[in-house]
């Protein structure tokens, strides 16, 4: 069996349409909440004849990539996470780049001569790639009420992959991938009022309506960090919400705290705008951290670590 493993937000999911809809192929889908990005050891190489997978770490897959491509299977891979050492293996095509602007959907753009471009605009727009995602509508001449269309479907697919299980999405990431799929142009979503769009819009509104309530532990020129409670809404918003802040302030980083009712944070940490850099070297300092340049996290930050998670933020920026 062919398997398409792929990360459950918005540059994931969309990635995965784009190449279906130029490539269709019969396949078993692996994914999950968008942390659980440790996919590949969730396949069984017997049962494997090739594999997908996109935009889920190399570096955190590494043992899963070794297995296969010790076992012969084809492996087509294309992220721009943290990477470690890429196999130079025939069985691998790697399309690998950490550039802090480009995100796997851009990516596959790329590699599919711009095909599915859309798919990729909303994708960009969705992993808060805002210049990125306007610098391609422009080269397509898409309007800017349709770019407004695509930045809020991308926000939506992205929102939706947050949670700390998939009974806290709304749409289990590889059924939402089914529903896209059958739309070769994103827009069409726009004219049907029953479409996933405004089921995924009118929820995302309610939950970050609740996020006023959150707590907050240090704001300054550099840095802000806030802390939401351990409720379903909150890990649905941990991440969007980082990208709305990022985007109000351009120039401090911002970390999102979610409590794990463990005495543990889920941090969701977005660099400065302005400076789409350390995030994934300040997370990798911690147990259970990763991500990229421009936006990492932490799965499990002890409570009592959260002065050291502070000091270490705010130094990094200063």
């Amino acid at each position: 069996m062919h398997f398409d493993v792929f990360n459950g937000d918005a540059d994931g999911i969309l990635a995965l349409v784009q190449l279906r809809l130029a490539e269709p192929k019969e396949s078993t889908l692996v994914t999950g909440v968008k942390r659980d990005i440790s996919l590949l050891a969730k396949l069984d190489v017997a049962q494997v004849t090739s594999v997908t997978a996109l935009d889920i770490s190399m570096e955190k897959n590494a043992d899963g990539v070794a297995k296969l491509l010790a076992a012969n299977k084809p492996v087509f891979y294309v992220d721009h996470h943290r990477a470690g050492d890429i196999p130079d293996n025939p069985n691998l095509q790697a399309i690998i780049d950490l550039d802090a602007n480009t995100c796997t959907s851009l990516l596959v753009n790329e590699h599919l001569n711009h095909a599915h471009y859309l798919w990729a605009i909303a994708a960009a727009f969705g992993d808060n790639m805002n210049n990125a995602a306007v610098e391609l509508a422009k080269q397509h001449s898409v309007s800017e009420q349709d770019q407004a269309f695509l930045q809020a479907l991308g926000i939506y697919v992205n929102y939706n992959g947050y949670g700390r299980t998939v009974e806290d999405l709304h749409v289990a990431p590889a059924k939402l991938f089914k529903v896209l799929l059958q739309h070769t142009n994103p827009l069409d979503l726009r004219a049907d009022t029953n479409s996933v769009f405004y089921q995924l819009e009118a929820a995302y509104q309610q939950d970050m309506s609740n996020a006023a309530q959150a707590l907050c532990h240090h704001d300054n020129h550099i840095a802000k960090v806030i802390e939401l409670p351990d409720q379903a809404w909150a890990r649905r918003v941990s991440g969007v919400l980082g990208n709305d802040l990022a985007n109000q302030s351009p120039d401090k980083a911002h970390a999102v705290l979610t409590q794990n009712g463990d005495d543990t944070f889920t941090v969701s940490l977005r660099a400065p705008l302005s400076n789409r850099q350390g995030a994934d070297n300040i997370c990798t300092q911690f147990a259970t951290g990763g991500g990229r340049a421009a936006a990492a996290g932490i799965n499990q930050l002890p409570q009592a670590q959260l002065p050291k998670f502070i000091d270490t933020l705010v130094a990094y920026y200063a």
